[in-house]
């Protein structure tokens, strides 16, 4: 026997065509915006799967199904055609989504109460395994069972878990207690909640100073007998966006300004006229884009915006004007998210109203004290006091060498690009850390992001990889990254805010590092370079997917077989021009 290295085994063909594609199976965690895109798409761009989408509620729409507090509404502007307000109301969105699965038939693929309890990802097989606990569909009682995944998409989104505030009492209080993530009407509207429990004749109290503090108290204010606001935290309240640019496009009378609701001809117009209405869409957005600037230190545009909602403020406070010295930051805006507020600040000046700006230091059965000693009987209380941003998951992701995702991001969420984490193969995630915007929209990253999974799955399956798993390198150098980018705004100045895990200063763990179009721009072209592949057959030869030489039309005899002289393959160029034409 000769010496030497062992000879390597020969070399065999793939017993597959170059595009027989393999069954993929896609589990989906949520069924908000970023799940049924997902729903939509998976199917749409990848052959031969099968996706699963998992919803811990009883329906489809995420936090537009979850919310019903009174005002619930979109903080920016958001349009489709047949909805009513600038604002589009939680009702209305939700309708919407229901519509969009509807329309699609996801439903064939989305299991309601199904809410997942544990994952974990094999690394023998490439598999995750996920234990899905639901309501036995015989007898109802709860039930856990098994699935198993080639690929997860985490879809649940940051605003999802929620707790009552650490107030001493807050249990002991005999009155109607409501927060608003779990403001449940039933079959009601929250109007008829209200006249249903007697607001009319009742003294409320709302805790909080947040976007959904400041809807409630807006919609509430002429339906209640007193309405006590707490509001120890401090905010900006900012003109509502583009009040001018809406007046001009609808062709209102200059005066009409702040009327954010559309007319029943208006809708008719954005129904039948798509000119009219991709006009309108188009126009906003573009001016929306153009925000991004005031989130960044020392900006013109920043200081520009800061004095307007000042002067705003002052001018509709000017009734209470005591108010806007408890109510006014020091911190720029956009240090914590900022909102519109339309009919909040005129509902503080209202008789009805008492603002209290002193720290709660507990609840009785009957009311609520300060700790300035003053007492307030109450016969309802609202806490709009948000939700846990920890990104401390409530179940557990298992990865690689048994590690909990819960582990690695603690103290703090690490990922590449929002969307991957190392020691986590052939997961990913829509609206990951790291992802919201302080300006501008957020479905276009929602749709990227999916769209990336989406990439990402159609490599597993044509390139024929077990796996594909992100860079521990990659993953350090985006957070070197946005180490270097978040002290250039003004996210690091201090105030309270969720994108800083409920803290006044600390590591920013909410927010892309960059604007909306930015951060949908970074996700379009996936840089593999950055990821880990494992094979998936047992063979060396990194060309194996090359197969034997057939694509399945030909070997079947089926399909088209010209399939190169038609879109998306076939791609015309336009003829330049003659000089003298340009």
């Amino acid at each position: 026997m000769s010496g030497g290295a062992p000879s390597s085994p020969p070399y065999e063909l793939g017993n597959f065509c170059i595009d027989e594609y393999r069954p993929m199976k896609v589990i989906v965690i949520g069924a908000g915006f970023s799940g049924i895109v997902a729903g939509i798409r998976f199917p749409q761009k990848i052959p031969n799967v099968e996706i699963v989408i998992y919803e811990k509620g009883a329906g489809v729409g995420g936090t537009w199904y979850n919310n019903n507090y009174p005002g619930l509404a979109c903080d920016v502007p958001s349009h489709c055609k047949d909805w009513s307000e600038f604002y589009a109301s939680g009702p209305e969105i939700r309708a919407h989504l229901e519509e969009v699965v509807e329309k699609y038939k996801l439903m064939r693929y989305i299991r309601l109460q199904h809410e997942i309890v544990h994952a974990q990802y094999d690394e023998p097989t490439g598999k995750w395994h996920v234990r899905v606990r639901r309501p036995n569909p015989e007898t109802g009682a709860l039930e856990e069972i098994e699935d198993t995944a080639d690929v997860l998409l985490s879809a649940i989104g940051v605003l999802d878990r929620w707790k009552w505030p650490d107030i001493e009492g807050l249990k002991d209080f005999k009155g109607n207690l409501h927060h608003t993530a779990s403001f449940e009407p039933g079959p009601k509207t929250w109007q008829e909640v209200a006249e249903s429990e007697g607001w009319k004749d009742k003294r409320v109290g709302v805790v909080g100073v947040g976007s959904s503090a400041i809807q409630v108290i807006a919609a509430i204010q002429p339906k209640v007998k007193k309405l006590v606001t707490y509001a120890r935290g401090k905010t900006w309240i900012a003109l509502s966006f583009g009040e001018e640019t809406v007046t001009r496009l609808l062709g209102r009378e200059p005066g009409e300004s702040g009327n954010y609701r559309f007319t029943p001809e208006e809708i008719e117009r954005f129904k039948n006229e798509p000119e009219f209405f991709n006009n309108f869409r188009n126009t906003l957005e573009m001016q929306f884009n153009c925000s991004y600037p005031f989130t960044l230190r020392g900006t013109e545009l920043g200081q520009m915006v800061k004095n307007e909602a000042l002067k705003n403020m002052k001018e509709k406070l000017a009734k209470k004007p005591w108010i806007a010295d408890h109510l006014i930051p020091g911190f720029p805006v956009s240090c914590r998210r900022i909102t519109p507020g339309p009919g909040f600040l005129e509902a503080l000046c209202e008789d009805n109203v008492d603002f209290v700006p002193t720290e709660i230091k507990r609840v009785t059965e009957k009311g609520i004290e300060t700790v300035d000693g003053q007492y307030n009987d109450l016969d309802v209380i609202i806490c709009a006091t948000g939700y846990d941003a920890s990104y401390q998951l409530p179940f557990r992701i298992i990865g690689r060498n048994g590690v909990d995702i819960n582990d690695k991001w603690s103290p703090h969420p690490v990922t590449y690009l929002s969307l991957a984490v190392d020691g986590f193969p052939n997961m990913f995630m829509a609206l990951g850390p790291n992802s919201a915007n302080a300006s501008g929209m957020l479905l276009p990253i929602i749709e990227q992001h999916v769209m990336y999974a989406v990439e990402a799955t159609a490599k597993l399956q044509r390139d024929r990889y077990k796996s594909i798993e992100v860079k521990p390198e990659a993953v350090r150098d985006f957070d070197q990254h946005m180490e270097a980018y978040f002290p250039r705004t003004v996210f690091t100045e201090n105030c309270r805010s969720w994108y800083k895990l409920g803290k006044e200063d600390g590591r920013v763990v909410g927010l892309w590092p960059g604007s909306p179009l930015h951060a949908v721009k970074a996700s379009m072209h996936p840089r593999w370079e950055d990821y880990n592949f494992e094979r998936l057959d047992p063979v060396e030869n990194r060309l194996h997917w090359l197969g034997d030489g057939y694509t399945y039309s030909e070997k079947t005899l089926t399909g088209d077989l010209a399939w190169y002289l038609h879109a998306p393959f076939l791609d015309i160029p336009p003829v330049p021009k003659d000089d003298s034409e340009a």
